[in-house]
């Protein structure tokens, strides 16, 4: 299993002519492309899905999890209040990393708060496309790491 699951929320599709000054230049395509490019010079691939809905995220995750290694999720709003989405990435028993190309702490006051922080080994924000790069990074190095030193999958419970 060296398959990352690559997961965008609501309005990530928008990327490129959204606010670029909070969310960059690239397009959702460049931003997988980046991170395909990244993860197969280690040998992982990388399946994405983007939905501006949760249950289509949640139904996805769940379909697609038994055949991953790990996560990494741009949960978009959906951050700061689904709890729905946040079991489901636990559920998964696999390492994720949350990414936000703005800073969300240093924007409106309820974007600080994420709901999935508890959920994923680190959360990275206001890079833009380098917080993506940072993010592959961060979870393959994690990845070697438990398949060094761990055979059962991770259990963020714990």
């Amino acid at each position: 299993m060296k398959t990352i699951l690559l997961i965008h929320g609501p309005n990530l599709n928008l990327l490129g002519s959204r606010d670029q000054e909070q969310y960059g230049s690239l397009t959702l395509a460049d931003l997988e492309k980046l991170v395909e490019v990244r993860a197969a010079m280690r040998g992982y691939t990388v399946r994405a899905f983007q939905s501006n809905h949760e249950g289509e995220l949640i139904d996805w995750i769940q379909k697609n999890s038994p055949d991953a290694c790990g996560i990494i999720i741009n949960p978009g709003a959906l951050a700061h209040y689904s709890y729905a989405l946040h079991d489901a990435i636990v559920d998964t028993r696999l390492p994720c990393i949350e990414v936000h190309l703005s800073d969300i702490h240093a924007r409106e006051a309820w974007r600080a708060q994420s709901v999935f922080a508890p959920a994923c080994i680190t959360q990275i924000s206001g890079k833009k496309e380098k917080g993506y790069e940072e993010a592959v990074e961060a979870l393959m190095n994690f990845l070697h790491h438990l398949d060094r030193n761990d055979t059962k999958r991770y259990d963020p419970n714990e």
